[in-house]
């Protein structure tokens, strides 16, 4: 078996965690307390959304880097894989620790980058891995726009 059913697993898994400590000590504060728009979806939708996401990643990155006949994957598919996973947790940190909502919508835009780029790039080795990256940068793209609702609401 190939490292990779193990290493990338556990990174999701890792950034899910960290997200979701991240998430869960302000959730109780003051996430509450802060307004949001009526079409803010509902806590447990999204962390069901995003564990969905995190299986369907983790799902892209191991047909990457298990391609058939021995394609080497091009760093900049590891860097962005590696990036993405950071800048994940980092939203969080700066939305939800740090309670900078405008800050973290720079944080989601790069975030959008990130699996745009990945989406690019992953495309000409396997599109169905690409393809599996699409729901992510459409949550995200749908968090952004939330996000910003937050912070023009909270001024």
């Amino acid at each position: 078996m190939h490292i990779s059913y193990i290493l990338i697993p556990l990174v999701a898994i890792l950034v899910a965690f960290l997200g979701g400590r991240l998430t869960m000590r302000s959730v109780v504060t003051w996430y509450r307390t802060i307004r949001k728009p009526l079409w803010t979806p509902p806590g447990s939708v999204i962390g069901l959304v995003w564990t969905v996401l995190y299986i369907l990643a983790a799902v892209s990155a191991l047909i990457v880097w298990n391609l058939p006949g021995g394609v080497s994957v091009p760093v900049v598919i590891l860097v962005l894989f590696i990036l993405n996973a950071i800048v994940n947790v980092a939203w969080s940190y700066v939305f939800f620790s740090l309670h900078r909502p405008g800050p973290a919508i720079g944080v989601s835009l790069f975030l959008d980058l990130t699996i745009m780029l990945l989406i690019w790039y992953i495309a000409p080795l396997s599109v169905l891995a690409a393809w599996l990256l699409v729901p992510y940068v459409a949550w995200v793209s749908f968090a952004t726009y939330l996000n910003y609702r937050v912070w023009a609401m909270n001024q």
